[in-house]
């Protein structure tokens, strides 16, 4: 039972990171965004003069960079597979996220007060032995607080109903289960709550039920802290959705964010008890798979939010919980232009002051696994994973952002004081003069250096 059912989240996670036909990028696009007071996009380092806005405080060591554990992972493969992947990533630790139920666990709470906990323990686990930051998702929610049965989940209720809210009467019981949760997992200090409002918001053209998941945060919030002090608490885990044109003041040349987004951010804002950190996610294309103006210029999108945020809530750490490059619409790429998109993505996240950001890993137990972080067959980082450490060895949150220009806008740069990294934006051969240095780029190259 438990493997079929492990077999069905499996099944029901691998859609997030798609890969995606190389097209170039002909001209350098004038990168600007706007937004209504409060909220102003950061200025990026590929234009000089302009001081970098510097991030929000938080634990000087902290890696900023990780990823989510999805339907298969390192631990549910080979034990032996297990210790190649752990001690891939020991050499550069990061964050690692982990659902309480669905995304590679299965229901950790059966029947009230009977706890399942295998699922979270081994991956909880895998966590601290490959050197991970821990950070569990309290999401989602066994199948008797939402209408279903008592007992473990059917293989139906993970298609169906996984992504269900818990019903009003059983937001209680929640915030038991994930009191219970922070309790047992005393290594894990970082928890979001929920997950992209699931079940609150069946309709994204419509306002969603913000009211409800502030409830719902709000005893979560409580009865975490009240178990555990020290333990540190987010959300709402809202996806900003945007559009090719609406009314909305958060807008630039890559679109314009959902106007019924914003207000639910800015009712939960006002109504929480509490909040150690603020959890968003969302892509840079538009809800028609639009990139706007282009596969690089709509990145602009994850800085101007990312500042938006900032300015809104007084500077609390931004969390993307997920983010997203490539069109869902059967778009590919190739290779290295997906990663060139990735790079810059991850360099607008450090410009604007993102505190974490968590790639969705679409790992697999065989075959070709495009944008994974390992190799299904042999557990070596695959270059997604070598990319996200780079970044993790090199820009963690304390690190000193320091302004150096490019010859050539379409070579982006991000430096600190030791370590840069540049990126030709282009499906051609460059040359620029980037630090004060003459450089050689392939198309859509990716080339770290020393400074």
């Amino acid at each position: 039972m438990i493997a079929a059912a492990a077999a069905v989240v499996a099944a029901l996670v691998m859609a997030g990171c798609s890969s995606g036909a190389d097209a170039g990028r002909a001209a350098p696009v004038e990168r600007q965004s706007t937004v209504g007071s409060p909220g102003s996009a950061a200025p990026s380092s590929e234009a000089g003069g302009a001081s970098i806005r510097k991030p929000p405080p938080v634990d000087p060591a902290w890696p900023r960079w990780g990823f989510t554990h999805t339907g298969v992972s390192a631990n549910n493969v080979t034990e032996r597979f297990e210790r190649n992947v752990s001690g891939a990533l020991a050499r550069t630790p990061m964050a690692q996220n982990q659902h309480i139920m669905g995304f590679g666990a299965l229901n950790p709470e059966p029947r009230p007060e009977e706890f399942f906990w295998e699922d979270l323990d081994s991956r909880t686990d895998f966590m601290l032995r490959s050197g991970g930051a821990p950070i569990i998702t309290l999401c989602c929610a066994p199948d008797w607080m939402k209408g279903g049965p008592e007992g473990p989940t059917e293989e139906s209720a993970w298609t169906e109903h996984l992504e269900d809210a818990p019903y009003p009467e059983h937001f209680d019981d929640f915030a038991k289960l994930s009191a219970a949760v922070a309790k047992r997992y005393t290594d894990v200090k970082y928890f979001m709550v929920w997950n992209e409002l699931k079940g609150f918001w069946p309709d994204h053209s419509k306002p969603a039920d913000i009211k409800g998941y502030t409830e719902l945060y709000n005893k979560v919030y409580d009865a975490v802290k009240a178990v555990r002090p020290d333990a540190q608490v987010g959300g709402p885990y809202i996806g900003f959705d945007s559009n090719k044109t609406g009314k909305s003041v958060l807008r630039g040349s890559w679109g314009v964010v959902n106007q019924n987004v914003l207000d639910a951010f800015d009712y939960w804002f006002e109504h929480k008890k509490g909040a150690d950190f603020v959890v968003v996610d969302g892509a840079s294309l538009t809800d028609a798979h639009e990139l706007l103006p282009d596969a690089f210029g709509a990145l602009d999108k994850f800085g101007a939010v990312t500042a938006w945020l900032r300015d809104r809530t007084g500077d609390l750490p931004v969390w993307w919980s997920e983010w997203y490059f490539v069109p869902e619409d059967g778009t590919t790429w190739a290779e290295p232009m997906r990663l060139a998109v990735q790079a810059v993505s991850m360099m607008e996240f450090a410009e604007s002051g993102a505190a974490t950001a968590l790639y969705w890993n679409p790992q697999a137990k065989s075959g070709a696994c495009r944008g994974c972080m390992w190799a299904p067959g042999t557990g070596a980082l695959e270059p997604t994973g070598k990319l996200i450490g780079d970044f993790a060895a090199s820009f963690p949150a304390g690190a000193e952002l320091e302004r150096v220009t490019s010859s050539d806008p379409r070579v982006r740069v991000l430096a600190q004081p030791r370590r840069l990294v540049m990126v030709n934006t282009t499906g051609r051969r460059l040359s620029a003069t980037v630090d004060g240095e003459r450089v050689d780029l392939r198309p859509y190259e990716i080339k770290w250096s020393d400074r």
